[in-house]
């Protein structure tokens, strides 16, 4: 095979070999103008180069619009006449210009701006119109279709003046790029073999752990605390106790959130997803996915939650193939192996299923679990909880009657009477009626309604103005039951 040293006539060579001068002149400084030469003439067609391109691509820019300005005066519609479409333009140019501009200029100057650029046009071709016009003699009537035309004419020989333009730059860039690529230079360097040693890629670091603190529904605590100390000596002692240690979750990196929203299905773009992202096949990967499929069922999303079961069984198959377990498994789905395809996506549809009804069950536990609540309970069975409620006022006239009465204060009983219904006045309707009712089931209805904190000062207040009555033992409340 003959060997091709054409390759080397591109190299533009200044050693003492190929210059001859005069005998008088020295030959070192020969070398150094030639040297100098070289650089500065490629310099030169660099600079050129650079011009041209920013040239036409500028031009190519400004071409497509003049042309279509030259289309509606062309083709006027009946309601617009040339110049007013002329001097709309214009206008808006004027007054209201983007700051779209080549890439480095100034967008704050507008003469360096797209349509700064045009509206200088627009300017020279007016001027020029109306110079025309103007010479002419045209008569008042023939004045503004006269104009038009004109403008008409002026438009068309920029078009035809820019296209050439850009033909003959476009020309002279070939030509130039040509020159240029018949020499080598160092910006036509680059490495060929190489014995630097690159060091294989870490393997991606696993799926990061998200730590839950379920603070609502692991503790549960329950105190008694009676209400009334003056009908028991006792109080029942407080306890506390706490379930489910706190746990940690898998997260979803970018990349499987990504990995997740690939169409069921898509065995195809998984499989080129896997290729192109390492860090999916990863531990924790396939937990981090089923988590996010309970969490997206668990907010109606229902597709998503699929998918996401779709992906992580995915994972789970290749990882259980063995070491070549992803080429395995996408070779059989991708080439349509209807027996493997039939056992994969019915293993999907038993894990979703699966999954939406442990999202059932985990919200009818939240609706049965409830809220706080405060409620009466008597102390004991044969106690009994009765509600003393005022029907009015105190009257005006107020008779003690009964054993124990002689040395009672009428204006103190008027006080306490008074203020029982004030009190009562302060409770809600709800709470009123349950009140009237005199039944401890509705009035603890009523309770399991309110705020924690709210219930507390109802039952403090009830038994402040004496309406909360029991016959012995006290009063509990307890925490956390219906």
């Amino acid at each position: 095979m003959p060997l091709n040293y054409s390759k080397w006539d591109q190299l533009e060579l200044s050693d003492d070999s190929d210059i001859e001068g005069h005998p008088n002149v020295d030959k070192k400084s020969l070398i150094r103008w030639k040297q100098r030469d070289i650089h500065e003439k490629r310099e030169q067609r660099k600079q050129k180069i650079a011009h041209l391109q920013a040239q036409i691509a500028c031009n190519k820019v400004l071409y497509p619009r003049i042309q279509d300005i030259y289309a509606h005066l062309s083709s006027p519609s009946d309601a617009t006449s040339p110049s007013v479409y002329f001097n709309s333009l214009y206008e808006r140019l004027e007054k209201n210009p983007s700051k779209d501009c080549p890439p480095g200029n100034d967008p704050n100057k507008l003469e360096h701006t797209y349509d700064g650029m045009l509206l200088s046009l627009l300017q020279q071709v007016s001027a020029q119109a109306k110079d025309k016009i103007k010479d002419a003699s045209v008569l008042e009537s023939e004045k503004d279709e006269k104009l038009g035309k004109a403008l008409e004419e002026g438009i068309k020989f920029h078009v035809d003046q820019l296209g050439e333009t850009i033909k003959k730059d476009e020309g002279e860039l070939a030509a130039e790029e040509n020159e240029q690529k018949k020499h080598i230079t160092s910006d036509d360097l680059h490495d060929g073999f190489s014995s630097k040693y690159i060091p294989p890629q870490p393997d991606p670091a696993p799926v990061p752990l998200k730590k839950i603190e379920k603070s609502d529904t692991t503790t549960t605590t329950t105190e008694f605390e009676t209400l009334n100390p003056k009908a028991s000596s006792s109080k029942l002692p407080s306890s506390s106790v706490s379930t489910e240690e706190d746990d940690a979750l898998p997260e979803l990196t970018p990349s499987l959130a990504e990995f997740s929203k690939i169409p069921y299905r898509g065995f195809q773009k998984s499989f080129e997803y896997i290729q192109n992202h390492r860090d999916v096949i990863v531990p924790g990967a396939s937990d981090a996915l089923l988590v996010a499929a309970f969490t997206a069922e668990g907010e109606g999303r229902k597709k998503l939650a699929k998918q996401c079961v779709h992906q992580s069984l995915l994972l789970q198959y290749c990882e259980k193939l063995g070491g070549d377990g992803v080429r395995v498994f996408f070779q059989k789905m991708i080439s349509g192996d209807k027996r493997a395809e039939k056992v994969f996506l019915e293993d999907v549809e038993s894990t979703y299923n699966h999954l939406r009804g442990r999202v059932e069950a985990s919200k009818e536990e939240e609706l049965a679990g409830g809220k706080e609540q405060i409620q009466l309970v008597p102390e004991s069975p044969d106690q009994t909880i009765n509600f003393n409620v005022p029907n009015g006022p105190p009257p005006e006239n107020i008779v003690l009657e009964g054993p124990g009465t002689e040395d009672m204060d009428i204006e103190e009983v008027r006080k306490a009477l008074q203020f029982r219904w004030d009190v009562f006045n302060t409770f809600s309707e709800n709470l009123q009626n349950a009140l009237q009712e005199n039944s401890l089931e509705s009035v603890n209805k009523v309770l399991a309604d309110m705020d924690v904190a709210e219930a507390e000062g109802v039952v403090q207040n009830l038994d402040i103005a004496g309406i909360l009555s029991f016959a012995e033992g006290g009063i509990r409340d307890e925490t956390g039951k219906a």
